[in-house]
């Protein structure tokens, strides 16, 4: 399987088409909890229900993106405790993760809900397109990013405000860790020595995860330890 590469904004002007590359580094790299962002419910291993969006298909497509920056973990998360995984487009290195083609209000409605608001209105993408990000609040996934296209395509994603020099790093927890390895597992390139030296490397688990404790998460996962 290939893994695309966004092309930067600039040297490709994106379509006016209505769709984006909604790019997830967390949690919705697996089908079965984006699900519950598109159609509602509560996704496996969650206390939280989502009402869902407005439009309710599947995606389109859904294919692996590396894209330049880096995945650190911080915060603490009151569903998994620990780190919890964000994005900072301006640091060094490779981001592995799993955009999935949806509509621009597809997109919105999954923003709104991971915002903590309701959904129902499209996001105005104007100034992220142009720039490359946009502040919607201060919330911790309130912060716009487009760090290119793909095909033509904007990829969007979502994180904090802050980069990861103005925050201190918080391993994440085994039970979160094992759901970011399943996922990047489910998104198809990656071999899972390669999945556990990504996660291991990034900032907030490097130091307190080895490659090997990771494979082992892969394997508990294998086992029918759950996500």
């Amino acid at each position: 399987m290939v893994v695309h590469t966004a092309v930067p904004l600039g040297v490709e002007a994106p379509r006016a088409d209505g769709r984006v590359w909604y790019a997830a580094y967390g949690s919705n790299m697996h089908a079965a909890r984006l699900a519950a962002y598109i159609a509602g419910g509560t996704p496996p291993g969650a206390a939280r229900s989502y009402p869902g969006c407005r439009d309710r298909r599947t995606p389109e497509r859904s294919i692996a993106v590396r894209l330049d920056g880096c995945l650190y973990f911080a915060t603490e998360s009151p569903v998994w405790t620990g780190g919890r995984g964000f994005y900072d487009p301006s640091a060094p290195g490779s981001l592995l993760g799993r955009a999935h083609l949806l509509t621009v209000g597809q997109v919105s409605d999954i923003a709104a809900q991971e915002m903590y608001r309701e959904p129902g209105t499209d996001l105005d993408l104007a100034r992220v397109l142009r720039d490359g990000r946009d502040t919607a609040g201060a919330g911790r996934y309130e912060t716009l990013v487009c760090p290119g296209t793909v095909e033509g395509i904007p990829v969007l994603t979502f994180t904090a405000p802050w980069s990861l020099r103005d925050v201190e790093p918080r391993p994440p927890a085994a039970a979160y860790l094992r759901h970011l390895a399943g996922g990047l597992l489910e998104s198809g390139p990656w071999r899972e020595r390669e999945i556990a030296d990504y996660l291991s490397a990034c900032p907030g688990a490097s130091g307190h995860w080895t490659p090997r404790q990771v494979l082992g998460l892969l394997a508990a996962e294998r086992g029918g330890g759950g996500l």
